[in-house]
């Protein structure tokens, strides 16, 4: 590519869906400037990777270039984050959230190695990924200039833009009758918009995209065996698998049985409340097995402390600041206990539910001598009077103190 084209190159983040397909065209239209498509593969198996970049150039953009995240993403940002626990309003796990920075952040490397003189990408003027995108792009790269067409644009709706599409004989798998939005990567699938746009409506079949309807999966339980090092899984079933294999045969057997299905509503970082249908079938048993390694190792004040940095985390990933001295500082805290968290775990798998049935590590606090009802030689029961007499101290002196 000659120098001139370079400089007036925009690198756009690109899916292959509805938006993306339109913003390509468009900014040649309004901008004048070459468009890059730059597809990050995280894993998701919606779009045949091979012929997104003859989707990409027949849309309109000069190059396509495909980067291979899979691992990077599972091993840096997914199994740290299920190590901390981080849940976003006790419901969601965060699957786009924690992979647009990663995302983000490829957009701007590769920017930065062609000399583009800008990024772009397809994140509504209403949504949470506006943010996520461009706090990426400032953290590393504040002087590329930004284009967010769905805030500049002439279009209203999905609808306009396959009308647009349509005028520009573009094609698109979307159709009005499936106008929804659909975000995907080896750790989650969401769906958004269509019926779900009214909460009094039940999704149907057509929302959920991986998982099996609980009535239509095995009616016999499986129990699966999960080796746990330092807070990663690293065996399924006494099979030893990388980051991203574990991942993958979680979400097929987790899939299989119906397991992560999330139907929520959401406060949006900018103040929208917003509906979607979130699957995440193995992180869901990661989570489960995790909490219950958890639960014989850490001492009371470290749980506590866990589910704190966990819950701060939570908002730190879904408002798009990975990029942080506070994440950094965060997940450096969170590995001082995710480092005893060692050992193996034995689940069941049944229509929707993850039941744990066997636990043991080697870092336990789990003592049965000190815990059972039967007679032990270990405790002394007389020893909790003078505990409590001093734990309620400061009570008993209030009482006393109330009553003159």
């Amino acid at each position: 590519m000659k120098k001139d084209n370079i400089q007036k190159t925009v690198v756009l983040a690109y899916s292959g869906g509805l938006d993306t397909s339109a913003i390509i065209p468009w900014i040649k239209d309004h901008y004048k400037f070459n468009v890059i498509a730059f597809v990050a593969d995280i894993g998701q198996s919606r779009y045949d990777l091979c012929n997104i970049k003859e989707k990409a150039i027949s849309s309109g953009a000069s190059d396509c270039y495909i980067a291979n995240l899979k691992d990077e993403f599972v091993e840096k940002y997914v199994f740290p984050m299920l190590k901390m626990g981080s849940i976003y309003e006790g419901q969601y796990f965060l699957g786009t959230a924690i992979a647009r920075p990663l995302i983000a952040k490829a957009q701007v490397d590769f920017a930065n190695k062609i000399n583009a003189i800008g990024l772009s990408h397809g994140a509504t003027g209403k949504g949470n990924d506006q943010v996520r995108f461009e706090f990426t792009y400032s953290a590393l790269n504040p002087e590329l200039m930004v284009i967010a067409p769905w805030r500049e644009w002439e279009f209203k709706s999905r609808e306009d833009i396959l009308q647009y599409l349509l005028k520009k004989q573009i094609s698109t798998t979307v159709t009005k009758e499936k106008i929804y939005s659909r975000d995907e990567n080896i750790f989650h699938v969401s769906t958004e918009g269509g019926i779900l746009e009214n909460p009094w409506n039940a999704p149907d079949d057509t929302c959920w995209a991986w998982t099996k309807n609980p009535t239509e999966a095995p009616n016999k339980p499986e129990k699966v065996h999960l080796l746990v090092e330092k807070g990663c899984v690293k065996q399924v079933n006494h099979k030893a698998l990388t980051a991203y294999k574990c991942l993958k045969k979680l979400n097929d057997l987790g899939s299989k049985h119906s397991i992560g299905r999330v139907d929520m509503i959401e406060n949006r970082l900018i103040g929208i409340k917003s509906r979607g249908c979130y699957e995440t079938p193995g992180g869901t048993i990661i989570y489960y097995v995790l909490r219950s390694l958890e639960q014989l190792i850490l001492d009371r004040d470290s749980m506590y402390w866990k589910n704190k940095i966990s819950l701060d985390m939570s908002l730190i990933i879904y408002d798009g600041k990975w990029f942080t001295s506070v994440r950094e500082s965060l997940q450096q805290s969170s590995e001082v206990l995710s480092n005893k968290i060692s050992g193996e775990v034995i689940i069941e798998l049944y229509k929707g539910s993850v039941t744990v049935l066997q636990r043991k590590s080697q870092n336990t606090l789990y003592s049965k001598k000190y815990a059972t009802f039967s007679q032990d030689d270990v405790y002394s029961q007389a020893d909790a009077q003078g505990f409590i007499r001093l734990f309620s101290l400061s009570s008993r002196i209030r009482a006393l103190n109330n009553k003159k």
